[in-house]
């Protein structure tokens, strides 16, 4: 299961059933949970933790010392949840001390090939991140959010949960949940709705979700007003999950 050409530190705790291609390097304290399997020329660095079922591409880089200036060589961390496919050519870089020291991934997500996750990002469950696309450090990543290729996300951004960026997009404010955007720079278009209906989102859920979005994107309102204006009537489950994604932006919203 792991190839005679592998090199594999006397620290890392790897399950019996991990498989490991040739020319791979598995660094100090780094953990492997069963059913993982690693390609050829993976260098997984020091301080991982990897889950079950995940599949690594070859030249993959998993947990290497992060390019914030200020790092000084902290035993921060990289944990990576189960059933994730980290493709060919991907960089993922632990955390720093200056926040929780951790740089964390969910489970179920598709990163595609040359991808780049910056320190301290947070990825949910399920998410798209296309090729190419470069995630700057404290982002977080909301479950089933999908990214395009060649996309640039600003540090400490949000990105909302069921929200699309369209390819070739830089993003330099919050994506609110359940929004698309694109364009550099990126502003906002819809309702991901397809995306929501693929996912059983009902037909009432998504109406509803579209006249919130003209209340906050196209009636002009300031955006405590609009937060008002959908708080005054019913509240889902869903939209619940769009206002709080409103509420909770620090650099504010892609308008």
């Amino acid at each position: 299961m792991i190839h005679p050409t592998a090199i594999i530190d006397p620290s890392a705790a790897i399950a019996a059933d991990v498989e490991i291609g040739p020319y791979s390097i598995i660094g100090p304290d780094v953990e492997i949970g069963a059913g993982t399997w690693i390609g050829p020329h993976v260098v997984i660095t020091k301080l991982t933790t990897i889950g079950r079922g995940n599949k690594i591409y070859q030249f993959a880089s998993v947990g290497e010392d992060c390019q914030d200036k200020k790092y000084a060589g902290e035993a921060t961390r990289l944990v990576i949840g189960d059933n994730n496919v980290i493709r060919e050519g991907c960089s993922i870089h632990r955390g720093t001390v200056q926040d929780e020291g951790i740089t964390r991934i969910g489970n179920n997500n598709l990163i595609m090939t040359t991808v780049h996750i910056a320190h301290d990002v947070v990825i949910g469950d399920n998410t798209i991140i296309a090729s190419d696309a470069s995630i700057a450090g404290h982002v977080k990543v909301g479950d089933w959010a999908i990214i395009g290729g060649a996309s640039a996300i600003h540090q400490f951004c949000h990105i909302g949960a069921h929200s699309m960026c369209g390819g070739s997009s830089y993003i330099s404010k919050d994506i609110p949940a359940f929004v698309m955007v694109s364009g550099n720079p990126a502003e906002s278009h819809s309702i991901n709705a397809e995306g929501l209906k693929r996912r059983g989102f009902t037909a009432e859920a998504v109406s509803l979700l579209r006249r919130s979005y003209k209340t906050v994107f196209r009636k002009g309102l300031r955006l405590d007003t609009a937060i008002t204006e959908l708080e005054a009537g019913d509240v889902s489950e869903e939209l619940a999950i769009f206002i709080k994604s409103l509420k909770g932006s620090g650099r504010g919203i892609i308008r």
